[in-house]
């Protein structure tokens, strides 16, 4: 059980960093309040932990050794990071489209983590290792899964509750405008540092 440590340690640090998820839920906690962002949450959690599923089994290491694979969910991240850019400055800009606004759904969260560069190596890099050395297979992968998502649950959040705290002092559309700026500036950024 020690072992356990080290992976809930590197699950804390991979899911507490900045990147396309934890960025998103922290400006769908400020646009939509943290209760209505549960269901991404939720989708990011259950979606990360079909892709650890299958890190485990060894389907992670073959998507990243093919580069056409590789390079296809880098394109599919990258354009839908850009997407996310383009809502949340019309958000930033038009506050009467906010009230047709919606957070993203689980199902679309639950599916990015498939197009997410950072959650692959995350899946990757736990599964190659930290997956634990339990007797049956199965057993190793689900300790490996349930750990790792008991860990990234909160920590991402943390995320959309900073977001949603924001959102109190955000009430004015020109400070509104000002941190959705800053946010489609980092979520442009992560679009460009997964070709990094």
């Amino acid at each position: 059980m020690e072992s356990l440590l080290p992976l809930a340690l590197f699950a804390f640090v991979s899911s507490i960093t900045p990147g396309p998820n934890n960025i998103m839920l922290t400006s769908s906690g400020i646009l939509f309040g943290f209760l209505r962002s549960i269901p991404h949450m939720l989708g990011i959690t259950v979606g990360f932990g079909a892709m650890l599923a299958l890190c485990a089994a060894g389907i992670g290491s073959l998507v990243l050794a093919v580069p056409a694979i590789h390079v296809v969910l880098k394109v599919i991240g990258s354009a839908y990071l850009v997407y996310l850019a383009w809502k949340l400055r019309s958000m930033a800009f038009r506050q009467e489209e906010q009230s047709h606004a919606r957070p993203m759904s689980f199902l679309g969260a639950a599916l990015f983590q498939f197009a997410n560069p950072k959650a692959w190596v995350m899946a990757v890099t736990g599964a190659s290792a930290f997956l634990p050395l339990l007797q049956p297979a199965w057993l190793a992968v689900a300790v490996f899964c349930i750990v790792f998502c008991a860990v990234n649950l909160p920590c991402i959040g943390l995320w959309a509750g900073t977001g949603a705290v924001l959102r109190r002092y955000l009430s004015q559309p020109r400070w509104q405008r000002l941190f959705c700026g800053i946010m489609v500036l980092l979520t442009l950024y992560s679009a460009v540092a997964i070709w990094l």
